[in-house]
């Protein structure tokens, strides 16, 4: 696309299928470099991966010669395969189905890097389902509490 440019940044949140908490620090470095591997083959910038247990966030610069959904399924389906065939868990491992999508401004972007590196401390304070209701609320976003994942335990 000559003489095409744009400035697109977008944070992507997902859960372990069932919120369970799977993610082991063990191994969480090798899958977040395989993501970042799968987010560069598409031909988009990984600014900051990070997580818990149970969820991931993925800051990066997109480029729309891509649907955000192809993505996301290339995201979530490649690595979900990987963890399966490198039995690094007992069981299968999934993603929950869907995934928040929001953009940021150029001016933002140390923020939510920030943000996305803290989430270890953020989460002293803060559920996953608390914090992905406030994005969504944040982003004023509607959403339907009956598909908004309980935290294990509720």
């Amino acid at each position: 696309m000559a003489n095409t440019y744009t400035q697109i940044y977008l944070q992507f949140v997902f859960a372990v299928e069932d919120r369970h908490s799977l993610i082991h620090p063990e191994w969480k470095d090798e899958l977040y470099k395989y993501i970042t591997g799968i987010v560069q083959n598409n031909k988009h910038k990984l600014i900051a991966i990070n997580g818990m247990p149970n969820h991931i966030h993925i800051f990066i610069g997109y480029k729309p010669h891509q649907l955000i959904p192809d993505l996301l399924q290339d995201i979530k389906g490649s690595s979900s395969k990987w963890i399966n065939e490198k039995g690094i868990i007992q069981g299968k491992f999934a993603w929950q189905s869907g995934y928040g999508a929001f953009s940021y401004s150029y001016s933002q972007i140390d923020k939510v890097v920030k943000y996305i590196i803290n989430q270890q401390e953020h989460h002293k304070k803060k559920t996953f389902r608390e914090e992905y209701i406030q994005l969504l609320e944040r982003f004023n976003i509607e959403y339907n509490e009956r598909f908004i994942l309980k935290d294990i335990g509720e």
